[in-house]
């Protein structure tokens, strides 16, 4: 299986590295052509907004909506939640999102960069231990829709959900070292 990961901005690498170590094909997607040869795809974190500009300046923008409506299964972690969702708050007016996850996130909701945490955060679907979850100047997701299934919360708000084949995170799992999510992503069929 071959997974691409959006590598014009945010934490290509590390993602790269865990779906090696899960056994998948990881591959940095720059461009149309590389977004139509993966199965699957991880939006990283990263600079939301920035993002989505440079999703327009590389073209990806419609190929990415259409494999979206298509169901091409994906994974979006922090920012890349936020391209997910259906709203958007204290964004850019221009801001670009694709809505494939029905929620409404509000972005850096957990503060600045030095309020950034770890925490060991159940994941029914993962089984035990917890998993460690990073969160760097995460956003929440403030509105969950019917169809979202909720896999983890914290402090009440979800941090770990799915509707279909989209996957959204406010955490970053690429950081802590634990492949479960990965692995999950890869393995899951919705």
């Amino acid at each position: 299986m071959k997974v691409g990961v959006l590598a014009l901005q945010g934490a290509t690498d590390l993602h790269l590295a865990a779906l090696s170590d899960v056994g998948a094909t990881g591959v940095p997607v720059r461009r149309p052509h590389e977004l139509a040869d993966v199965d699957r795809l991880i939006l990283p974190g990263g600079e939301s907004t920035t993002m989505s500009m440079m999703l327009d300046a590389a073209r990806l923008t419609e190929p990415l909506a259409e494999r979206l409506a298509d169901a091409m299964p994906v994974l979006g972690t922090c920012a890349g939640l936020l391209l997910l969702a259906a709203e958007v708050g204290d964004g850019r007016s221009d801001q670009r999102s694709f809505g494939a996850l029905d929620i409404g996130a509000r972005r850096n909701a957990y503060g600045p960069q030095t309020e950034s945490f770890e925490t060991d955060l159940p994941v029914a679907a993962l089984g035990s231990p917890p998993m460690r979850a990073i969160f760097i100047r995460s956003p929440i997701i403030e509105r969950v829709g019917a169809g979202v299934e909720v896999l983890a919360r914290l402090d009440g708000n979800p941090v770990l959900c799915r509707q279909g084949r989209a996957w959204g995170c406010t955490f970053h799992p690429e950081l802590s070292g634990d492949l479960r999510l990965h692995r999950l992503f890869c393995e899951e069929t919705a």
